[in-house]
């Protein structure tokens, strides 16, 4: 049809005039038209364009494509503008000057087609346009009837010569194949334009369906480059949006959600510019631009990388040459025509490759009436190994495919040069793949036939066609108007050809059908390509011989080779192999084993479904039983796994069905075929071939027939598949399906390509779909969700199977009958098997508990998973540790895991992981799979704050509600409904969980007495009197643990002195004096009368001159809860006072002292933030009765700085600011002059320094009171919030204990610990700050947060690191007990403890408090007295609630439980420890482990650490485990396990010789056990030797003493003393034996040394000389004294002959006895020597002779 539309005043065009009027029958007239000829929009120019061509193309309704040629010429008119201006005012006149007098407007030829000649269309109307511009002759009329009647030939390869009657002619050329694209030169442009990286991407964008968006300002090109893109995905045919030149008022398409390829005018690139997840292509520019959402998945390698290499050389020949010395003459690419081929045949070979054997993975499931046919995908991936490539498994996924599946899926059709590559040219591919050259030959092959294709008579060159005069193109006057054409004489050109095309012979299209070959198949392929794991011959020999031991009952050699069986199953021919072996040892349909037999076939079986991805059919033998013991697999309630099995199944019996219809000689033949050596059998797919070629020549009845049989055989199979998902998707228990549940088996969609579409699929399936959309996740009806499950896999099989629906209803009737059949079979199995003997499993391990530690539930068998830390799981080196089997019990304690590693090798290893349960931080389930089960178990991933993690399991054995009472159980023992509830409270008692016991209580009196002092403090607040209140205590006898409970009391409910006179004393009643050290010790006085801070004098009065006193104000905690009873203020500060600046303090919690330096007498001062608000809002408050509180306040902070100050300098004023905001941004660590992290001395502590510094928190410190005599500064810093804390540590605990292995490098340890922020830095930061201003004279007051948290950390911090008191055993303790117990940090709430304090989550302060103090241990190791194991043990034990130390937030709330003193009592048992620091003191007794082997302090040591990040290291209790024990802090487990080894050690050995060495792996050996530090292990073999010797043994703190004090004294003595020291301990004193004498003194461990006399050679005097025996080295030399480096002489011991004792020579020294002469005779001379008396020779004699009999 020709067009001719026009522009309109509103630039739209319309259309003037069609033809032929009426549509043509097949072909309706496309409407919208007028857009595409103009897709810029129609408007008038000042000047005449050159005419313009291009072909658009639209897809009609039926996804047909019609090709608009337009061709658009301009044609002059009158401007309209010009008219209406002169009617216009004159303001419009200028613009009316400047408007040319005339404009040209567009006027389009468009020609519409199906066909796709551009050329031919482009030469057309330009014939037309001629004709009309030159003024021809020929009527106009003429030209367009030809051109509207001209025939073009339909059989493939023939020419045509046509004529428009305007003498031209034009020669037209069909292509040889009609299904191979036409491309021109369009793909080599495209290359040209874009380079091979970006056409590369848009190839696998448009493959894998995402939009394309080309960018031209030129039309022909947006369509060349479409064409293109299409040209080279062939085979693979386009089927989404595809418009090639998108006219800009339909811009709106760009949005849609589909996939597209489109081409827009660059005209229009602003508005692409929103798009975000479109691929543009600017041809223009070269670019490719892919947003950053948009993913495109590559081919995979290295066919990307080869499909590059043929590319560049075809494109750019020159390249590999271009090194080349002397490069060849020639080497100019192709013609652009010849290189389009090319190019396009680089592509046919990638597709080759990518789909090589597909016809192997093709069922056909109906022949007759029309094939069927569906693509297995997951068998062609996992035969080519390709599972995991993501373009693949997109390609095939995609609408491109499943239309190639259709198109090329049949069997028997006509064949394209695709066809034949895959068929026969795979073999050729595969061997050059390799070698680009040969490559490049095979593509020029196949460019040549391509180009054929497309022009079959290449020497044809008749065109001739008139092109407009030159003249007539330029010419500027008016050219007449396109005329109207006379629609009635084109018509009549048409009329005239239709009769007679209606006379001539009808044309039929030669198609030339043939079977289609189907190559090689694809498991050739692959063994070829060596996948060598998987199809090693070895391995199946494995799988072979397991198999046959297993059914020969030799089960221990099955055993032995089972894990490489299993390993071996992951490789596809080893599943085969396995299929059809257990096939081959069935005896008719069946097999009968034993209980173990059938538990390894099992095992086999699930590990193979575990691996399963491409279709393996079960073999028959499995009864139903073997079926239930598989049925724990994802596979079987995926839908396209049955499909693929069904239509797997269905293709085998529509091959027997037609392979019996073969008459006798056929089948003679075929067996002779099959005797010969490379005879097959004939695939399905030939089989169908045959048949559609025969379908034809067969009678009606015969056709029918043949449809009904295979309508029947695929309806038998979905009988029989309906039995078998029953029997696998129905399990054994009927009562209890979590597969089925947890799956959900509403996925209908099928992911293979159907001939079908799935529009018929989904009709029947909808009714059953609507009925259960929610029912399945709600019902546990297990019969129901499988009725339901294999309704709709009948309904989409039969549908595209093409059942018919009689046999369909049937099918559904009939499936709830087989269901409920298959059930009460199961019933009776089910009874049976409960039965059957248990298959034999590891027994369950006990665990050894503690004193008092009772289950609560019994071992239940699980499995061990590894999570991600490697060491146990073999990855390190050494044998896997995990997974391993055992059981989990849960104690009023621990949750402790006890079992075997499934790893034969280490199976005699027992492997513990154990923890408290109070430190679980979080519970979760989880779905594991076992690698030896392959089921998937409901299992629990359990995390503690001890830093350990378990993934468990549960075994088949445990039921689902057992797990769930598990959990119930560990909830409510991890989170008990009062601290009571706790472990350090209940032990001892019974396990069951009991918060208040009803027994009769003792000293109930004294309960009673707890509970109204509680209630008098509640009533007290805000009183400032307590009247007396009378209180006999109980008798001696009846005080027991609760003794000291009563002191605290009694020294709480005291008399009200006058306030400021009131001393300790004088509260006390002098009956009570006896319990007073109670109270001294727990408010810590102690350590404040150490430091001089306030003293308990007996009298009254008490010295004024003391500038603080122990103030009993909160004695009632009535000023604040969570302060200690006893406080230190200064002296001149009243109680009244405190009480009311304590308002002005969050928690109530004022500024007390708690240290003061012994030399600067600076002190350290502790409170909590200033309320939110600020002190001046406070003070404007209305409330009359703050009035004057902020003077106190004041007031009371200038006598803490004076009282400090007294000794410092009275100064002048003048400093700047008494708020400094820089030194909070240095302490951050912006800014570290120092090397060890703090700020600078020279930036930060100037010449003036103020009497007392305030390090508070920068938000909390706007709108404080400016000090105005300067005696205090403000330091505002930067603290950690809680929950910062809180979120550090979760990251810290995920980075030391992974719950899953990665290989992303952003997950690694390094990475995951950086991310953690756990700041330690910044905490030691602040105290090396504070330290710094103490020792230079300056007090401190840390004021943070509540005063619990920060605070605490920083002023324990900086007491450890001025005092070296608080590194040793007592001091730590007592600085634990004084800042964190006695100061209320809230161990309880920040622990989590109890079920109220559930919601605020684990915060661990104290734990980095620990770090802190491990930190500092690290760089200092020789200040402190306990070791690095005391801190672990300290870190594990705080959160472990073994003991009550931790307990509670206060002491105010220890009281009133009655637990504050209690520790102190007679215990009821002596081996439960209350308090922790007992438990430690009574070890410390035993074993040196909490002591530090390095400790010498310097006197008065300031320690001064390193804070920067770099110097910080993770601390190793974050990290190790010790599997072979669970963790070391529970002492007396490590001796009841040794205890049960050494009994079993002692059981006779009947094996050869044990080696002494041993093998230690890192995470299984305690170390310190197994290889213990030499003094631990020579303490413990003095122990040992003494007890043989049946002599007491010493402590071993004494024998260390001992030995460290002889060392000193050694060090200096003389040597005459130290000789005859030890000379005495050898002789006399044999408690100490060699070894440890050895150790203990390195000077003597290789030597015995002192002074000998020796005498000189000839007429020399005798000298006394330095001698030194040593062992080692087996020589006696000598010095010039002791302290000489340089040896005078050896005398070397081999030499030695005789020592004997000798006689005074000449010139010996005076005064020695006799006896204290010996002589030494080596080979060469006599030696004469003289010790200092005969003791002392006897002893040289006895050691050099000891030495030559060591010898």
């Amino acid at each position: 049809a020709a067009i001719l539309p026009d522009h309109a005043g509103e630039g739209q065009g319309r259309i003037l005039q069609r033809f032929p009027e009426k549509d043509w029958e097949d072909s309706p007239f496309p409407q919208g038209i007028e857009l595409f000829c103009q897709p810029s929009g129609w408007q008038l120019v000042p000047e005449r364009q050159p005419a313009s061509f291009f072909v658009a193309v639209l897809t009609d309704i039926n996804s047909e494509r019609h090709y608009c040629a337009c061709f658009t010429f301009w044609e002059g008119l009158d401007n309209p503008q010009k008219a209406e201006a002169s009617e216009a005012d004159e303001a419009d006149e200028e613009l009316a000057v400047i408007q040319p007098t005339k404009v040209f407007g567009p006027k389009s030829l468009v020609l519409v087609s199906r066909l796709d000649y551009t050329e031919v269309f482009r030469n057309c109307l330009g014939l037309i346009y001629t004709v009309h511009v030159d003024g021809l002759s020929v009527p106009l009329e003429t030209v367009i009837g030809n051109l509207l009647t001209c025939v073009i030939p339909i059989a493939g390869g023939s020419q045509r010569t046509i004529t428009l009657g305007a003498g031209d002619r034009q020669v037209i050329q069909t292509p040889i194949n009609d299904s191979l694209p036409i491309s021109g030169s369009s793909v080599a442009q495209l290359f040209r334009q874009l380079g091979i990286v970006n056409v590369l991407y848009l190839f696998c964008a448009a493959l894998t369906e995402h939009k394309i968006l080309f960018l031209s300002s030129s039309y022909q090109r947006l369509t060349d480059a479409c064409r293109g893109l299409l040209a080279i995905m062939f085979p693979l045919k386009y089927s989404f949006t595809y418009v090639p030149i998108l006219p800009g008022k339909l811009l709106e398409v760009l949005s849609t959600p589909t996939p597209f390829i489109i081409g827009v005018n660059s005209f229009f690139r602003s508005e692409t510019q929103e798009l975000l997840d479109v691929i543009i292509a600017d041809l223009d520019g070269g670019t490719v631009t892919i947003p950053e959402c948009v993913h495109i998945s590559l081919l995979p390698e290295p066919l990307l990388q080869q499909t590059q290499t043929a590319l560049s050389m075809v494109l750019d020949p020159e390249l590999e040459v271009a090194d080349h010395a002397f490069p060849p003459q020639s080497t100019q690419p192709s013609a652009l025509k010849i290189q389009d081929k090319e190019i396009r045949g680089v592509f046919l070979w990638l597709f080759a490759r990518l789909f090589q054997g597909y016809r192997w993975c093709l069922h056909i499931i109906r022949i007759h009436p029309e094939p069927v046919i569906r693509f297995h995908k997951a068998a062609f991936l996992g035969q080519r190994a390709l599972t995991e490539d993501d373009f693949l498994m997109k390609v095939l996924d995609g609408m491109a495919f499943a239309g190639f599946v259709s198109e090329r899926g049949p069997p028997y059709r006509a064949t394209d040069l695709f066809d034949e590559l895959v068929a026969n040219e795979v073999e050729r591919i595969r061997q050059e793949e390799a070698c680009p050259h040969k490559v490049l030959n095979h593509v020029k092959e196949l460019a040549e036939q391509l180009f054929k294709n497309e022009n079959p008579y290449p020497a044809v060159a008749m065109h001739k066609v008139q092109r407009p005069s030159e003249n007539s193109q330029t010419s500027t006057q008016n050219q007449t108007p396109f005329p109207v054409l006379d629609d009635v004489a084109v018509q009549l050109f048409i009329d005239h050809a239709a009769a007679k095309l209606k006379t001539a012979p009808p044309v039929v299209k030669a198609e030339v059908k043939g079977m289609v070959p189907s190559g090689p198949p694809l498991g050739d392929i692959v063994d070829r390509n060596g996948n060598v794991m998987a199809n090693s011959a070895r391995r199946l020999e494995v799988v072979r011989n397991c198999i046959t031991y297993i059914f020969e009952n030799k089960m221990l050699e099955a055993k032995k080779l089972m894990p490489a069986v299993l390993r071996a199953l992951k490789g596809r021919a080893a599943r085969v192999c396995l299929t059809q072996e257990l096939n081959q040892h069935v005896l008719q349909n069946r097999a009968v084993l034993d209980d173990q037999q059938f538990d390894y076939i099992v095992r086999m079986m699930n590990c193979t479904l575990q691996w399963l991805i491409s279709f393996i059919n079960i073999p028959q033998c499995i009864t139903q039983f073997a079926y239930s013991c598989v049925q724990e697999h994802m596979v079987w309630t995926t839908m396209q796994f049955w499909e693929a099995m069904f239509y797997s199944d269905v293709q085998n019996h529509i091959r027997a069905l037609y392979l019996e219809t073969e008459d006798g000689e056929q089948q003679n033949n075929s067996e002779q075929q099959d005797g010969s050596g490379n005879g097959r059998e004939i695939s399905a797919l030939e089989l169908a071939s045959e048949q559609s070629r025969l379908w034809p020549t067969l009678s009606k009845e015969m056709q029918t027939e043949r449809v009904q049989k295979e309508e029947s055989t695929v309806f038998s199979q979905a009988i029989h598949y309906a039995n078998r998902m029953s029997y696998l998707l129905l399990p054994l228990d009927t009562s209890k399906n979590r597969l089925l549940r947890s799956s959900g088996l509403g996925d209908v969609e099928s992911v293979s390509n159907s001939y079908v579409t799935n529009s018929i699929a989904g009709s029947m399936a909808e009714s059953y779909d609507t009925e259960s959309g929610f029912e399945d996740a709600e019902s546990s009806d297990v019969a129901n969700s499988v009725v339901r499950f294999i309704n709709r896999f009948v309904d989409k099989v039969c549908n595209e199977s093409g059942v018919t629906n009689e046999h369909l209803k049937a099918l559904h009737t009939m499936i709830p009958d087989i269901v409920q059949m298959h059930i009460e079979t199961l019933d009776a199995v089910h009874r049976e098997s409960k039965r059957l003997p248990p298959i034999q499993k590891p027994k369950l391990l006990r665990p050894t508990l503690l004193p008092g530690e009772e289950l609560v539930m019994d071992g239940m068998r699980v499995h061990l998973i590894p999570d991600g830390r490697e060491e146990a799981t073999g990855l390190m080196g050494g044998p896997p540790l995990l997974p391993a089997e055992g059981a989990i019990f849960l104690t009023t304690y621990r949750l402790i895991f006890k079992g075997t590693p499934t790893d034969p090798l280490v199976g005699e290893q027992v492997v513990t992981r154990s923890f408290p349960i109070a430190s679980l931080t979080k519970e979760k389930r989880i779905s594991v799979t076992l690698t030896m089960d392959q089921f998937v178990q409901e299992g629990l991933q359990l995390r503690s704050c001890t830093f350990q993690l378990m993934k468990i399991a549960f075994d088949e054995e445990v039921a689902s509600d057992l797990a769930e009472v598990f959990r119930k159980h560990v909830h409510k023992l991890r989170y008990p409904q009062h601290v009571q509830g706790t472990f350090a409270f209940t032990v001892g008692q019974c396990g069951k969980m009991v918060v208040e016991h009803k027994t009769k209580d003792k000293n109930q009196s004294l309960k009673t007495l707890s509970k109204n002092l509680v209630k008098t403090a509640k009533r007290t607040i805000g009183r400032q009197y307590v009247t007396r209140k009378k209180y006999s205590p109980p008798t001696w006898e009846n005080r027991s643990s609760f003794q000291s409970e009563l002191d605290e009391d009694e020294i709480s409910v005291s008399e009200e002195v006058e306030q400021s006179t009131l001393t300790l004393s004088s509260t006390i009643r002098s009956s009570d004096r006896q319990t007073m050290s109670n109270v001294v010790e727990r408010a810590c006085c102690r350590d404040y009368q150490r430091l001089g801070l306030g003293t308990l004098s007996n009298s009254l009065t008490r010295s004024k001159n003391e500038p603080f006193r122990i103030s009993t104000v909160n004695r009632m905690y009535t000023v604040c809860r969570s302060y200690p009873g006893l406080l230190i203020v200064p002296q001149s500060i009243p109680d009244s006072t405190i009480q009311r600046i304590s308002r002005c303090y969050r928690q109530n919690r004022f500024p007390v002292v708690c240290w003061r330096n012994s030399r600067t007498k600076a002190v350290l001062l502790r409170s909590a933030g200033l309320h939110a608000k600020g002190v001046v809002g406070f003070f404007k408050s209305p409330n009359a009765s703050t009035a004057g509180t902020n003077n106190d306040l004041c007031r009371t902070l200038l006598t803490c700085a004076c009282v400090a100050g007294k000794w410092g300098s009275i100064r002048g004023s003048g400093r700047l600011s008494a708020y400094n905001p820089d030194v909070g941004t240095r302490l951050a660590g912006k800014e570290s002059p120092q090397p060890n992290g703090g700020p600078s001395e020279a930036l930060f502590l100037r010449q003036q320094k103020a009497y007392l510094y305030i390090i508070g928190d920068k938000a909390q410190l706007k709108g404080g009171k400016q000090d105005s005599f300067q005696q205090w500064e403000v330091v505002p810093i930067d603290v950690c919030d809680v929950r910062q804390v809180k979120n550090s540590f979760k990251k810290l605990m995920k980075a030391c204990v992974p719950s899953s292995s990665t290989s992303d490098p952003n997950m690694s340890f390094l990475r995951c610990l950086e991310d953690s922020e756990w700041m330690l830095h910044r905490v030691l930061q602040v105290s090396v700050l504070v330290v710094e201003l103490l020792d230079t004279g300056s007090s401190v007051m840390v004021s943070l947060e509540d005063g619990w948290d920060v605070t605490t950390q920083v002023v324990s911090l900086v007491q450890l690191l001025s005092d070296p008191y608080y590194r040793t055993f007592d001091g730590f303790r007592l600085l634990v007990e004084k800042e964190w117990l006695s100061f209320g940090h809230r161990f309880s709430h920040r622990g989590a403890q109890t079920l109220g304090s559930q919601s605020s989550g684990f915060t661990p302060v104290f734990l980095q408090f620990l770090d802190c103090v491990h930190q500092i241990h690290l760089q200092f190791p020789m200040e402190f007295e306990f070791s690095q194991y005391y801190l672990k043990f300290l870190a594990y034990h705080y959160v472990s609630n073994r003991f009550r130390t931790f307990l509670l937030d206060s002491d105010y709330e220890r009281i009133e439980l009655g637990v504050l003193y209690e520790e102190k009592g007679e215990r009821k048992s002596p081996q439960v420890c209350k308090s922790v620091w007992d438990y430690i003191d009574r070890l410390n007794k035993k074993t040196p482990i909490f002591y530090n082997y390095m400790f010498s302090p310097e006197d008065d040591e300031v320690l001064r650490p390193y804070t920067f990040i770099s110097n910080l290291k993770v601390w190793d209790f974050y990290m190790e485990e010790t599997l072979s024990e669970g963790p070391s802090y529970d002492w007396e487990l490590r001796g009841r396990q040794e205890r049960v080894a050494e009994e079993t050690a002692d059981k006779p050995e009947t094996t050869g010789p044990k080696s002494q060495r041993r093998i230690v792996w890192p995470c299984y050996d305690s170390l310190s056990k197994v290889v213990p530090d030499a003094i631990t292990k020579l303490l413990q073999d003095l122990q040992s030797l003494e007890a043989e010797l049946g002599q007491t043994s010493e402590k071993w703190k004494d024998t260390w003493d001992k030995i460290k004090t002889t060392q000193r004294t050694e060090t200096k003595l003389e040597s005459k003393v130290r000789l005859r020291l030890w000379g005495n301990i050898f002789r006399k004193d044999r408690l100490i034996p060699q070894i440890v004498f050895d150790k203990f003194c390195p000077s003597l461990t290789r030597s015995f040394e002192g002074i000998l006399f020796k005498k000189g050679a000839l007429l020399k005097p005798w000298k006394p000389r330095w001698f030194v025996l040593d062992k080692t080295k087996h020589q006696l030399r000598y010095y010039e004294t002791r302290q000489d480096k340089e040896c005078k002489g050896v005398i070397e011991l081999a030499d030695v002959e005789s020592v004997t004792a000798g006689t005074p020579a000449m010139g010996a020294p005076k005064n020695i006895e006799e006896k204290a002469f010996f002589d030494l005779k080596t080979t060469k001379r006599v030696y004469n020597f003289c010790a200092q008396d005969s003791l002392n020779a006897q002893l040289w004699m006895d050691s050099v002779q000891s030495c030559l009999s060591d010898a």
